[in-house]
């Protein structure tokens, strides 16, 4: 009975304690639980940085490019792009090539842009030589290196709508791009490697009816243009992916070194065509240079599409104003180009193309350095990408329009 009373006098002692602890265990689940979910948002939120290979076989960069992008989320952190996978050597190889032969190389840097490639290289060289090309040449050289401007713009026309995945204008764009080629070949038997300009003047005369042809092409490219406008200007959707997206102030694409459309397209007024010209007759004819001041990727594209129908109105009126008479300078037949150097830079479909020649007095240049437009142009992505987010790098690397081989030479 002792030990019996002993527990029945405990017993009511515990049960005070029993329900006192319940409700601070019950506190401490859920300030355990709230912890918890702190703990995961943290987590989420405090992941470690992606890096995001872009390239070098990726479509979207147009050959072989490579986009280191460090990613927080889908906002770039940091870009940088690697080059140099189609390093050709060029600068050297022109080294061992004579005058005429270095034409067949730098037609292939900027491959879609032709005929305008030789344009600067053969200037210097005739600069050394001291020799000016008939005005019938000069004419022509000016014609076809409009013709090579439609002809790569047109592509990028088409090709920018692709970034936004808009399939239909790409095909407009080859469709109508053939008509340009078409006149690039019958007046130099080549679509994509002219191999046509010569120190002194040009290879051939233009074949009967060529004027005529050139003239109804333009008219297409016209057309085109519009058709353009009307599918991928105005597009909301084109819109929304564009403006206000990769903004390059005039002073940074400056210090970056950028040129054509692409800086002017940030509002600066400056086309060496008109501002430096060097031995083609854009100062015979009436054309405007074109400008937009909100430096983004639409205005990139913008600034293309009206250069293109630009254009086709300098090539109308260079060729109603085609002087007759010869097309060859008097030049030896062996070209030995005497000791000197000279620098010649022309305003190329992608930008800026500059050509350093130095001559010892042999058949070969002694150093030749290239100044393409692309290298320069594609130098300001790591500043521009930064802090954009990841489907951004595909339409900015776009509205840029570079050319590998221009690129890595």
């Amino acid at each position: 009975m002792a030990a019996t009373d002993t527990m029945t006098a405990e017993t009511p002692a515990e049960t005070p304690a029993t329900s006192a602890t319940t409700p601070a265990t019950a506190e401490q689940m859920r300030y355990i639980a709230a912890q918890a979910a702190d703990a995961r948002v943290n987590l989420e939120i405090e992941t470690e940085g992606m890096t995001l290979n872009i390239g070098p076989q990726h479509p979207a960069t147009h050959g072989t490019l490579r986009i280191i992008a460090k990613l927080d989320g889908e906002q770039v952190v940091s870009a940088d792009p690697v080059m140099g996978y189609m390093h050709r050597g060029y600068e050297k190889l022109a080294e061992v090539r004579t005058y005429p032969q270095v034409t067949t190389l730098i037609n292939r840097i900027d491959w879609l842009g032709s005929f305008a490639n030789e344009v600067p290289f053969i200037l210097a060289a005739e600069q050394l030589m001291e020799v000016e090309a008939p005005p019938r040449a000069q004419w022509i050289r000016t014609i076809l290196f409009e013709l090579s401007r439609i002809a790569n713009i047109t592509l990028f026309l088409g090709d920018m709508a692709v970034q936004v995945g808009a399939v239909t204008p790409v095909f407009f764009a080859f469709r109508d791009r053939e008509h340009v080629l078409n006149q690039i070949e019958a007046a130099t038997g080549g679509r994509f490697h002219p191999n046509f300009d010569r120190i002194g003047g040009l290879k051939d005369d233009l074949p009967a009816g060529w004027i005529g042809e050139t003239r109804s092409a333009m008219r297409k490219i016209r057309r085109f243009c519009d058709e353009i406008s009307e599918l991928v200007e105005g597009n909301e959707i084109f819109q929304a992916r564009t403006r206000g997206i990769g903004v390059i102030p005039a002073e940074v694409g400056l210090a970056y070194g950028l040129s054509g459309a692409n800086i002017r397209a940030s509002g600066v007024d400056w086309d060496l065509r008109r501002d430096s010209p060097c031995g083609l007759v854009h100062d015979q004819v009436d054309w405007k240079v074109w400008t937009h001041p909100d430096g983004d990727s639409f205005a990139r594209f913008w600034v293309r599409l009206q250069e293109t129908r630009e254009a086709t109105r300098i090539v109308d009126q260079l060729l109603d104003g085609i002087p007759g008479g010869p097309i060859m300078a008097k030049v030896p037949r062996i070209i030995k180009v005497p000791a000197g150097e000279a620098y010649v830079e022309t305003e190329n479909p992608l930008g800026l193309m500059g050509y350093y020649v130095i001559s010892k007095g042999g058949l070969v240049p002694f150093r030749v350095k290239i100044r393409s437009a692309s290298f320069s142009n594609v130098s300001i992505t790591p500043w521009l990408l930064k802090g954009v987010y990841v489907p951004d790098i595909i339409t900015i690397l776009g509205s840029l329009y570079f050319i590998l081989g221009d690129i890595d030479r």
